[in-house]
């Protein structure tokens, strides 16, 4: 991709994401469209993201504890798993779900109709693409995000709880009442306010790159492949973004 290209592509995205925001508030809203896509992102990535946040928080609380357990301190494992969990672990999980099953489906569905020329269809017909098929999608994304990063959450600390109260014998007690010593209501907004930023920008990119896809099934193919890799580099990126402004805002 040349340097042209690739500014042409950015300019693109940019401008599709300022006419969705724009959508958002245009009537009608399209209801069934947005409980569809939500039921449909809910039913594809709340199995897989369990699946991967268990194991995943699984290890790493396990080799924290055994750190702990070396100086004693067993019974903060508590406060170590819910600042984990809750502050990074919780949301990217959520989000890495979301990236390889969720929006790698709006951009398949949204290439496929654009290589059958419907997207073109509505357009002849005066149907806005971006408000009719964009705001639906990256709204419920946003809102699956949410509600994926409170499963993670609940399946993260309760992981903790097993391997840190079961197996490495740290106290039930303790483990409960240290979940809040490091963990405060603004740690619980600002993974809020990740997970909402991911969640847009996976329905964004998974949006754009479906309705720019080159033509033929190998146009799809890439078009599902490069928005994986966008989303994840979003992802890091805004990750890193968000909780560098907030350690700099809590320090203060």
């Amino acid at each position: 991709m040349t340097p042209a290209t690739a500014l042409t592509a950015v300019g693109g995205f940019i401008a599709m994401s300022l006419d969705a925001l724009r959508a958002i508030f245009r009537r009608p809203f399209q209801t069934r469209e947005f409980l569809e896509q939500t039921v449909f992102l809910a039913r594809v990535t709340i199995l897989p993201c369990i699946f991967l946040a268990v194991p995943f928080l699984g290890v790493t609380i396990f080799f924290v504890n055994q750190l702990l357990i070396q100086i004693g301190a067993i019974d903060l494992s508590g406060a170590g798993t819910a600042l984990a969990v809750i502050r990074e672990i919780g949301s990217m999980a959520s989000v890495l779900v979301l990236a390889g099953a969720g929006s790698t489906a709006i951009c398949a569905d949204l290439a496929a109709r654009t290589i059958r020329e419907e997207i073109d269809a509505m357009e002849v017909l005066g149907v806005d693409p971006v408000h009719r098929l964009v705001v639906p999608r990256v709204l419920a994304t946003t809102l699956v995000a949410v509600g994926l990063n409170a499963v993670v959450c609940v399946a993260g600390i309760s992981t903790g709880y097993v391997f840190s109260v079961l197996v490495q014998g740290a106290s039930a007690g303790q483990f409960v009442a240290n979940l809040t010593l490091l963990v405060g209501l603004s740690d619980v907004l600002v993974g809020i306010v990740k997970v909402i930023v991911f969640g847009l920008a996976a329905g964004l990119v998974g949006c754009y790159r479906g309705l720019t896809v080159g033509p033929g099934a190998k146009g799809v193919g890439e078009a599902v492949n490069e928005t994986v890799v966008l989303v994840v580099v979003i992802l890091f990126v805004v990750n890193t973004i968000i909780t560098l402004i907030y350690m700099q805002f809590g320090s203060q």
